[in-house]
């Protein structure tokens, strides 16, 4: 019975809640009169036993018992983290401020 589970892939938008994630699941069909492509997008909140899911973060999310009121989803796997850029500020010409400098003109 186990394995008719649904899931979902989706992409995580709060992990401000403890144990509990949001992940944002975006669907695409054709409008069925003009044929062209319609994006949906629907939330789920889903258990996050060990926190391991951060903002941002691909995820895949599987149905489960009810947990609580809102919580019908787990977390399954991380499909991939969030890429952060890793730019030093000097690389992009900004100045960065000393403490005790002060802005001079």
């Amino acid at each position: 019975m186990r394995e008719n589970r649904k899931t979902l892939v989706g992409r995580i938008v709060s992990d401000k809640m403890d144990k509990t994630i949001v992940v944002e699941v975006e669907t695409r069909k054709p409008h069925p009169l003009y044929h062209r492509i319609i994006k949906r997008t629907k939330r789920y909140k889903a258990h996050d036993e060990t926190n391991q899911g951060n903002t941002g973060d691909l995820v895949r999310i599987v149905e489960s018992r009810p947990i609580s009121k809102e919580i019908r989803w787990q977390l399954a796997a991380v499909v991939e983290k969030r890429r952060m850029a890793e730019v030093q500020p000097e690389e992009i010409g900004a100045e960065l401020e000393r403490p005790g400098q002060g802005a001079t003109s």
